[in-house]
C-alpha cells in the first residue's frame, strides 16, 4: 500500500466538505451518480468509435447498495473506470483549473458556498460530508489491474492494487454514526428519482417488496428484489414526431401534479453554438399562487439531464409565471447559482429565445384557436399584461396578444384586431382604466 499527499487545494476542499458545506448533504447521491453516468457516456463514445474498444463488453447500469451492518453506502457503475494513474489525477491533484476556481468563489455562506459543488468539479469530494472514510475500486476498460483508493480525509490517501471482476468504479462510503438516513432505501429511492430521474443510464437497488401468500400459506412476507428506480429516459429528448398527445399529457401532469390536461404545450430544440430543449406546458386553470409574492415557480432546470432546482425564478420572466416544464441543457455549469443565474450569458440567451417562443405560440394559438385563447386569456391575461411594464424587450409581442373592452363591441377583441379598425389618419387611441365595464359608462 502506497501512501500520497494530497494537493493543498484538494486537503482545503475536503476540509470544507466536512466542517463547512452542509446546507443540502443529499446531493452528493447526485453527484456521485452524475460521475457514474458521465463515466458510462464516455465508453459508450468509446466504443463506438476507437478500434481498441471494440471488444469491450459495454452493458450499461448503475447500482446503489446499502449494507446497514457495515455502515456503508455504494454507488457502482460499468463505465470506463480508472487506472492507478487516473485515480492520482482526478482524485488527489487538481486535474483542471477548476477546484483552485472553487476556492476562489466561495463567500462563506454555507448555503450559496454549497451550490458552488459540482460546478467546478469537485463533486466527489461531497461524499466526505457523509462518510468519514471513502473508498474507490475501479477498473480501466481495456486493463486487467484494478487499483484502490482511500481516503480517511485527512491530508493523505491510501493506493493500492485490488481485484474487480470487470471494469467500472465502485464507490464505498463508510458513513458518519449521524447520517443514519442514508442507510435507508426509501430516502435514497427518493433522492435518486429527484435528481437522476432523467439520466440515459438504468440505475439499480434493493428493494423491499410485499410478497402475497402462496397458496396454504397463511402469511405473506417481504422480499428483497433488485430493482430500477429510475426512468432512465428524458420525454423532452424525445423527437416530437415520437411522442403521442397521452405521453405529453402524462408527463405534464407528473411534473406539475395536475389532475387535468394542460391547455397547450411547446416542445422546442435549439442546435447549433447554443444546445437546449425546453418543454412547456400552459396550464387548463390558474394555480393557486399566481397572484403571490412567494409562488412557486413552475419550470424544472436541468442539465444534462440531471436535475438542478425547480425554485428559481429567473429562469422565466414574472408574467409567465404559470408556465409549467422543463429548461435542459449541457452549456450551463453544474449547480448553477442565483448570482449565476442572474449573469450568465447562456442563460440570459435560453431565457430570451424561450420568451419569444412562448410569446410566438399564443399568439399562434390566437390567431387559429379563438376559443382556446379565449380560456387561456381568461386565467392568464391579467398576468400577461405585467409584461408591458416589465419586459420592454417585448412590449409590441405582448401588446399584439392583449384583448381589450372597447365601446363598438360587446366582447373583449384582440389589440391587433382592434388598431385594424382604427381610421389610418388617428394618431391616438384613448382608454379609460375602471372597474366598471365600458358598457356601464356609456
Amino acid at each position: 500500500m502506497a501512501k500520497h499527499q494530497f494537493q493543498t487545494e484538494v486537503s482545503q476542499i475536503l476540509h470544507l466538505m466536512i466542517h463547512s458545506l452542509y446546507s443540502n448533504k443529499e446531493i452528493f447521491v447526485r453527484e456521485l451518480v452524475s460521475n457514474s453516468s458521465d463515466a458510462l457516456d464516455k465508453l459508450n463514445m468509446l466504443v463506438l468509435t476507437d478500434e481498441a474498444y471494440k471488444g469491450v463488453n459495454f452493458a450499461p447500469r448503475i447500482d446503489i447498495v446499502i449494507d446497514k451492518e457495515a455502515k456503508t453506502l455504494s454507488i457502482s457503475d460499468t463505465g470506463i473506470g480508472m487506472n492507478e494513474a487516473d485515480l492520482v489525477e482526478n482524485l488527489g491533484t487538481i486535474a483542471k483549473s477548476g477546484t483552485k476556481a472553487f476556492l476562489e468563489k466561495l463567500s462563506g455562506d454555507q448555503k450559496k458556498d454549497s451550490k458552488l459543488i459540482g460546478q467546478f468539479g469537485v463533486g466527489f469530494y461531497a461524499s466526505f460530508m457523509v462518510a468519514d472514510k471513502v473508498e474507490v475500486i475501479s477498473r480501466k476498460a481495456g486493463e486487467e489491474q484494478a487499483y484502490k483508493w482511500s481516503s480517511m480525509a485527512g491530508s493523505e490517501y491510501d493506493l493500492e492494487p485490488a481485484e474487480r471482476d470487470s471494469h467500472g468504479t465502485t464507490i464505498i462510503m463508510h458513513l458518519k454514526e449521524d447520517e443514519g438516513e442514508f442507510l435507508e432505501a426509501h430516502r435514497i429511492d427518493t433522492i435518486v428519482k429527484k435528481y437522476s430521474n432523467h439520466i440515459p443510464f438504468p440505475i439499480f437497488m434493493d428493494k423491499e417488496e410485499w410478497v402475497a401468500p402462496a397458496e396454504g400459506e397463511e402469511k405473506g412476507h417481504n422480499e428483497l428484489v433488485n430493482k430500477q428506480i429510475n426512468k432512465a429516459n428524458a420525454l423532452w429528448t424525445i423527437s416530437k414526431s415520437d411522442i403521442s398527445d397521452e405521453e405529453y399529457k402524462d408527463f405534464y401532469s407528473s411534473i406539475a401534479h395536475d389532475s387535468s390536461e394542460p391547455l397547450a404545450w411547446m416542445h422546442n430544440k435549439a442546435e447549433g453554438a447554443l444546445e437546449y430543449t425546453t418543454l412547456f406546458y400552459i396550464p387548463s386553470k390558474a394555480p393557486m399562487d399566481l397572484y403571490r409574492v412567494d409562488y412557486q415557480s413552475g419550470i424544472k432546470l436541468y442539465i444534462n439531464r440531471v436535475f438542478i432546482t425547480d425554485d428559481e425564478k429567473e429562469l422565466m420572466p414574472t408574467y409567465l409565471r404559470f408556465l409549467r416544464g422543463v429548461i435542459d441543457s449541457a452549456d450551463l455549469p453544474l449547480n448553477v447559482s442565483r448570482e449565476i443565474l442572474q449573469s450568465n450569458r447562456v442563460m440570459a440567451k435560453i431565457k430570451n429565445a424561450s420568451v419569444k417562443k412562448v410569446l410566438g405560440e399564443l399568439a399562434k394559438i390566437a390567431e387559429n384557436d379563438a376559443e382556446k385563447y379565449d380560456a387561456f386569456y381568461k386565467e392568464f391575461g391579467n398576468v400577461l399584461k405585467e409584461g408591458l411594464y416589465s419586459d420592454m424587450g417585448n412590449r409590441e409581442r405582448i401588446l399584439e396578444l392583449l384583448k381589450l373592452n372597447t365601446l363598438n363591441a360587446h366582447e373583449p377583441v384582440m389589440f391587433s384586431k382592434f388598431v385594424e379598425g382604427v381610421d389610418a389618419e388617428k394618431k391616438e387611441i384613448y382608454y379609460i382604466s375602471a372597474k366598471m365595464s365600458l358598457q356601464m359608462l356609456k
